[in-house]
């Protein structure tokens, strides 16, 4: 979260491009696939789960699974502010509860 929070400060600071982030914690598999090119690729559900936080998020923003929110509140976290943004529906997942990093 920090990291993200930090390419958001940078990104913000240019006004170049507005940029939206997802996070999501658990599992996952790397590795290298590909024949001729390689490619450094990750998969499972905690990649979409991510990749559909960063889809429904909103610019400027990080927007987390619940997931993430249970492994904050676990760790007792006081750096992060969140804000509970309530059921949303996401694609493939159905509904879920998610927050936004209150800068």
């Amino acid at each position: 979260i920090r990291f993200a929070r930090e390419i958001l400060e940078m990104v913000h600071a240019s006004n170049a491009l507005q940029l939206r982030i997802g996070i999501d914690v658990g599992e996952a598999t790397a590795g290298v696939i590909g024949t001729k090119k390689f490619i450094f690729d990750l998969w499972g559900d905690t990649v979409n789960t991510a990749s559909r936080m960063e889809s429904h998020g909103e610019a400027g923003k990080v927007h987390i699974s619940e997931a993430v929110f249970t492994a904050l509140q676990r760790s007792h976290s006081p750096d992060y502010k969140l804000e509970e943004r309530g059921e949303t529906d996401i694609k493939g997942k159905g509904v879920m509860r998610t927050w936004f990093v209150v800068r």
